[in-house]
């Protein structure tokens, strides 16, 4: 359920929805840099090389050898399944399933949960990029997403003047 108001004196959005499964799924689709290519996996693919290397044309203790196998296939699993194990990850918390509210005012933007409070000022952003489901806002050495499905048309419009004044200065 999203509810979402206006106050008259200075722009000021407020919405409200719940951490659910099919919005953390979102924001790590929309906000997830990895990709899966040989470049991603070249690590994976050295250590297992590298195993075998050891098993097969060694003496060195085939335990020892296996063990870097092992954990050259535990590192391709973790890069193929990256999103599952983040999406499952957030869903543990304690603040999944609670209720969050979201405000977009002169200042910036404001999340507050039962567990969580934090705010992203407009001019700590450095650069934007929106897509058709959200926007993701990159700050310092971090990024945070903002789903557009909580905020109405009006609100995102304030959204881009802001980003867009903030990308000018």
């Amino acid at each position: 359920m999203v509810s979402t108001a206006m106050t008259k004196e200075a722009p000021s959005f407020t919405s409200t929805f719940t951490l659910d499964k099919s919005h953390l799924t979102e924001c790590y689709l929309e906000s997830n840099s990895i990709e899966l290519n040989f470049p991603t996996f070249l690590k994976a693919i050295v250590l297992v090389l590298f195993g075998l290397t050891l098993l097969l044309f060694s003496d060195v203790n085939t335990y020892a050898a296996w063990f870097i196998v092992g954990v050259g296939v535990l590192e391709a699993l973790s890069i193929y399944y990256h999103q599952p194990w983040w999406v499952l990850r957030q869903m543990m918390s304690r603040s999944y399933k609670s209720k969050v509210t979201v405000t977009v005012d002169e200042k910036g933007v404001l999340s507050e949960s039962h567990y969580n409070t934090g705010r992203l000022l407009w001019l700590d952003i450095n650069t934007y990029t929106e897509s058709e489901h959200g926007y993701v806002l990159f700050f310092d050495k971090s990024k945070s997403y903002l789903s557009k499905q909580i905020l109405t048309q009006e609100a995102q419009d304030y959204i881009v003047k802001q980003l867009k004044e903030v990308s000018l200065k």
